[in-house]
């Protein structure tokens, strides 16, 4: 049997665990919130469906922060699950899902932008948000359906512990979990991983070609529009690659690595990335901030003279 909390204590990273969920949740709540509030205004008045996906990515990545908490005291506790044991399966589930999610919306964003530079009035008489909500609906679907094996296996553990619950969550696997988790990690790496990213990269590296002949685009859009590009294929590979990775090392050494606890990290880091892309994407969250940073400023003014 592979002990991964024994794994993750003796090498001591539990505690950059712990600092960099903190570090997350304390930079990405915030920041999704005002993403949040941006886009539901903006879907109110004038729905775009490009402000749909970024709604749902902004959705995705609050409910993924929601239970960052539960994976701060597990965490904390060394990586022994000392919650309620049913907690487990569920916040193992929802912190998938939601990283997973994270990717197919990542892909959809380049998709839409590359058909809006690509075909831009054949793809104006078909650019509808119902479009943009039944694909986040699938994404959705898809996801959990994949990730279903995350809720199911803590409670097969569960059932071989008798009455006692494990004292890890979705960690420790015997060789008959194996069996069964490695060739679903592998396949997550290819559907969720590997064909979303060639996506983007086709979609986003061909964005970037037609900008950079578009004679009518101002420089400075069209350095932003370049750079957004660029910077959210990085923000992919960089996040989403480390962990995936893990799934086929995994499988060709048919254990689970101990290493992938802190490969997920970078997966956890995305969740306080995002709000950056969304910066970039829409002048509605450029202008929101702007106006915050403004009320803020005006009132230290106020409290200063005052």
């Amino acid at each position: 049997m592979f002990d991964g909390g024994q794994c993750a204590s003796e090498s001591g990273m539990f505690h950059l665990l712990l600092s960099v969920y903190i570090f997350t949740f304390l930079m990405g709540v915030p920041a999704n919130i005002l993403a949040f509030c941006t886009f539901c205004r903006k879907v109110r008045t004038r729905a775009a469906p490009i402000d749909v996906l970024l709604l749902n990515l902004t959705i995705s990545d609050l409910i993924f922060l929601a239970f960052l908490p539960f994976k701060m005291k597990e965490a904390s506790d060394n990586m022994a699950w000392e919650l309620p044991f049913p907690l487990c399966p569920f916040t193992g589930f929802v912190f998938y899902v939601t990283i997973y999610n994270s990717t197919l919306l990542l892909t959809a964003v380049g998709v839409e932008r590359y058909l809006g530079v690509a075909y831009p009035l054949r793809y104006a008489l078909c650019r509808r948000p119902r479009y943009a909500v039944a694909a986040c609906v699938l994404f959705w679907a898809v996801t959990s359906l994949n990730l279903s094996i995350v809720y199911i296996i803590p409670y097969t553990q569960w059932e071989n512990h008798l009455a006692k619950p494990p004292s890890t969550c979705y960690l420790n696997f015997t060789g008959d979990d194996l069996k069964i988790l490695l060739p679903v990690r592998l396949e997550l790496f290819f559907v969720l991983f590997c064909v979303p990213f060639v996506v983007c990269c086709f979609c986003y590296v061909n964005f970037i070609l037609i900008l950079s002949r578009l004679p009518n685009i101002s420089r400075r859009r069209r350095l932003r529009a370049i750079g957004l590009a660029l910077g959210t294929l990085v923000v992919f590979a960089v996040c989403f690659g480390p962990y995936n990775a893990s799934h086929v090392v995994g499988f060709v050494n048919q254990e689970s690595e101990c290493w992938r606890t802190v490969a997920l990290l970078s997966s956890t880091l995305n969740a306080c990335l995002d709000p950056f892309i969304f910066y970039f994407s829409s002048a509605a969250v450029r202008s929101m901030l702007k106006h915050c940073v403004k009320n803020v400023t005006e009132k230290l003014h106020i409290l200063r003279c005052g």
